[in-house]
């Protein structure tokens, strides 16, 4: 089996922001969770902390300079935080989508969390986000879709489990802990398996 090139590109949680090593990031996690099904893989981080989708473009030229097989997409907090319009920032990402699948890669789209588990929102706000929050992730889902990449959609349960356990957050309330971001890698890995065995049949 040839090697998988895996590249992890967005924001700080794609980044690892709250963790405490490398081995507890997402692209760790992921890398190794592709290794144990079989694949050998070359993973990639391109993430920068703060990046919103208008800042893709720089990391999807760092994916496409070397070979990219398999790409995980993690970004809209920072949209949502900086009331990003929802079709503005979906277009930026379905062309990121549509650069990396153009040249062969299967892509996996973490869309926008609901930010309104973050303790730091006001309890009478938190309704007012989890509806932009909602509304920006469906917006940038659908941009996935016709750019040819794949959603991850991982579920009002997981965002439920985070809101009822402060420990799945890191010092700052916001990013994950470690445990944290253990939770999150389970819930992307059969998104990023499926892609993968797609890309090693060549079905994209």
């Amino acid at each position: 089996m040839s090697t998988l090139h895996f590249h992890v590109l967005g924001d700080s949680l794609a980044a690892g922001v709250g963790c405490a090593s490398a081995d507890q990031t997402l692209g760790h996690r992921l890398t190794e969770t592709l290794r144990r099904a079989g694949h050998p893989v070359e993973s990639h981080v391109h993430a920068v902390s703060g990046a919103r989708s208008a800042d893709l473009a720089p990391q999807v030229r760092a994916a496409t300079a070397s070979t990219v097989d398999l790409a995980l997409i993690v970004i809209g907090a920072n949209d949502v935080k900086s009331l990003t319009p929802p079709q503005e920032g979906a277009g930026l990402l379905g062309a990121a989508v549509a650069t990396l699948t153009g040249v062969g890669a299967a892509v996996v789209v973490a869309t926008a969390p609901d930010l309104s588990i973050v303790s730091a929102i006001p309890a009478p706000y938190r309704e007012l986000v989890r509806h932009a929050s909602a509304l920006y992730a469906g917006a940038q889902a659908d941009a996935v879709d016709r750019a040819g990449g794949s959603v991850a959609a991982v579920g009002a349960e997981l965002f439920t489990t985070f809101r009822a356990d402060p420990g799945l957050f890191s010092a700052d309330r916001f990013h994950p802990s470690p445990r944290g971001y253990a939770l999150i890698a389970d819930a992307l890995a059969p998104h990023v398996l499926s892609a993968a065995r797609k890309r090693s049949v060549g079905d994209y």
